[in-house]
Formats: C-alpha cells, sequence, structure tokens
C-alpha cells in the first residue's frame, strides 16, 4: 500500500488487488448486515490492511512537505 497527498485534502492509495478486495468484502459484510462472525483468515486479512495503512500513513508523515 502507497499513500501519497496530492493537495490538501486529496489523496492518492494504490492497494494491491488483495488489498482492495479485502476492504471490499468487509464493506460488503457491514453493508449486508454484518451477521455472524468473520472467519479467522478474513481476520487474519483485515489485520494485515491496518499493519500495511499504518506503515503507509507513517510513511506519509515523515516526507519533508513539497
Amino acid at each position: 500500500m502507497q499513500i501519497e497527498k496530492k493537495q490538501r485534502s486529496i489523496f492518492q492509495i494504490t492497494l494491491t488487488g488483495y488489498e482492495l478486495a479485502t476492504l471490499i468484502s468487509s464493506a460488503r459484510w457491514i453493508v449486508d448486515g454484518a451477521k455472524g462472525e468473520l472467519t479467522s483468515e478474513a481476520m487474519g486479512n483485515l489485520k494485515e490492511l491496518l499493519i500495511n495503512y499504518d506503515i503507509a500513513t507513517e510513511k506519509l508523515h515523515s516526507k519533508p512537505p513539497s
């Protein structure tokens, strides 16, 4: 995952297909009523996605302003 700040409140996010699928399937599960529990695999995918997000935002904030 890569996050780039394009303008004051506009960001460009580059995701792998795997990361995008994780986000979309999670959103779909929530919109469909979030019935039942996430599988351990789905939970692991979400945790990995959040770790990647945290790393990408840390890099974004550590870059000197352009």
